[in-house]
């Protein structure tokens, strides 16, 4: 066995599977395992405390995994090496940045809604003048 084939799944290595569902049919999937902090699926960044990567950790290539989620009902390990890429991006303040502006929406939703409330009940109000 090569050393790609003995190198264990942990932090830092980059992980090539397929997801085995209950009729045997298999889907590829391809990853780097990283901080949760640093998780970005969509670009191939799997963090270490989601349920697959906790089912697979220490894991070599060629070990039978059960792993059941959906039709899913295990994965097989094609191979694990050294990850070489690096997240560029700083996802956990893109997250925060996301929920910052998800919550001041919220807020001018509700003043909007506040508005209207008031308006209907005591006169006119413009919700367009509501600040942003």
């Amino acid at each position: 066995m090569g050393q790609e084939n003995s190198l264990a799944i942990a932090l830092g290595t980059h992980v090539e599977a397929e997801l085995i569902d209950a009729s045997g049919a298999s889907e590829p999937l391809t990853f780097d395992l990283v901080l949760d902090e640093q998780a970005d699926f969509a670009h191939g960044f799997l963090g270490v405390g989601t349920p697959l990567a906790q089912a697979i950790l220490g894991k070599v290539a060629g070990e039978p995994i059960t792993y059941r989620l959906g039709d899913v009902v295990s994965v097989r390990i094609v191979k694990v090496t050294a990850a070489v890429r690096v997240q560029a991006e700083d996802v956990a303040a893109k997250r925060q940045a996301v929920i910052q502006q998800a919550v001041a929406e919220s807020e001018r939703i509700s003043d909007m809604v506040f508005a209207l409330a008031v308006g209907s009940k005591w006169g006119d109000y413009d919700p367009g003048s509501a600040p942003e």
